[in-house]
């Protein structure tokens, strides 16, 4: 079972372009970083720019309008993640609980729809999707 781990941390929607996090506390979470590694379950991870470098494209009426961030409306947002492999959502729960996360940060854990999670119809709307996934990944080089 796939499951991705997202950190949210509170604070990061009001982030000014180019914040970056503090060497300590990146330190503490390359050693849980390589801990998933080590134990086999780490498939990818990154960390991600705050919402202000970013854009949103959103389709009111069907047409693509552009916004820049920051968001005003935004709660939440998220600063990174990890894409793991383990045999059971409680595993994946474990693996959240050790993460060090400081008191503002919040990993929120959300299995990954496989093809076998969906019903017929729907796999039969998403024929090729496999295959789509397996030539993006060779050009990608992974």
């Amino acid at each position: 079972m796939r499951f991705m781990m997202l950190m949210i941390p509170s604070g990061y929607e009001k982030a000014a372009p180019g914040t970056m996090p503090d060497p300590k506390a990146v330190e503490a979470m390359m050693k849980y970083n390589e801990e998933l590694q080590r134990a086999g379950v780490l498939l990818a991870l990154d960390g991600l720019h705050p919402p202000s470098a970013g854009v949103r494209v959103s389709f009111p009426n069907g047409k693509a309008v552009v916004t820049d961030g920051p968001f005003a409306e935004a709660k939440e947002v998220i600063g990174g993640y990890w894409m793991i492999q383990v045999k059971s959502k409680e595993e994946a729960i474990e693996w959240a609980k050790r993460c060090p996360g400081a008191p503002n940060e919040v990993v929120e854990v959300r299995q990954v729809m496989e093809m076998e999670d969906f019903s017929e119809d729907v796999k039969k709307a998403a024929a090729g999707f496999s295959e789509l996934k397996e030539k993006a990944a060779q050009q990608a080089g992974v």
